[in-house]
């Protein structure tokens, strides 16, 4: 997932830098897409990238999201968020299995706490489609968060990657954006596929995000 989105934003024109507990496979990974975007693309520790970018994105598995956020929490502070964690419980990870806080989303923001605007999106979507640069991704992304600015900023991000972006209300609802991960891996494995998206009718053709609610 972290890898397509770098892939996606960097040939879109975005600064992108790659955080790694690993710094030689960082900088492995950088140098890959890099030559497939066309652009430079820096790599960091996890803290390093955090404190350098605007923005950051959290694409770990579940079990180290914790870990991770607690090494990035004050560097994090004052900025954006994107949680993208997914909470899957192997072996039985085509089963709703939704944490006690509610959601990922939910416990990366009492874990990190007020002074950061965490966004939940990106769970509905198959990590490997985004590194076919040549294809279409038929597939909505619903965004979640309490910010408003925040989600609205990471909704253009997503119509970036070449996706559309989705605001779907504040972070509470991520519990079931978050749970759209465990049925789309059930139904491509019951039919046999791995193309399995979501679709939002009934929008405008123009400006999705006309006319928010509050929330």
């Amino acid at each position: 997932m972290g890898s397509g989105l770098a892939l996606r934003w960097a040939r879109a024109g975005y600064r992108v830098i790659i955080g790694s507990r690993d710094a030689e496979r960082a900088q492995a990974k950088a140098g890959e897409l890099g030559a497939l975007a066309g652009v430079a693309i820096a790599a960091m520790s996890y803290a390093e990238a955090a404190a350098a970018a605007d923005l950051s994105v959290l694409a770990v598995p579940f079990r180290s999201q914790e870990e991770v956020l607690l090494q990035v929490r004050e560097a994090l502070a004052g900025k954006v968020l994107v949680d993208c964690t997914a909470p899957l419980a192997p072996p039985k990870v085509a089963r709703v299995q939704m944490p006690p806080e509610g959601s990922a989303g939910i416990r990366a923001q009492q874990i990190l706490g007020e002074r950061v605007r965490v966004v939940s999106a990106f769970q509905d979507v198959g990590a490997k489609h985004l590194h076919h640069l040549d294809r279409p991704i038929d597939c909505d992304v619903l965004v979640c968060g309490d910010d408003k600015e925040a989600r609205a900023l990471v909704a253009e991000l997503v119509d970036a990657a070449g996706m559309r972006g989705v605001i779907a209300g504040p972070l509470a609802n991520s519990v079931a954006a978050e749970a759209m991960t465990s049925l789309l891996i059930f139904i491509n494995k019951h039919y046999g596929c791995n193309e399995a998206g979501i679709r939002i009718t009934g929008l405008p053709e123009a400006g999705v995000r006309q006319g928010e609610p509050g929330a």
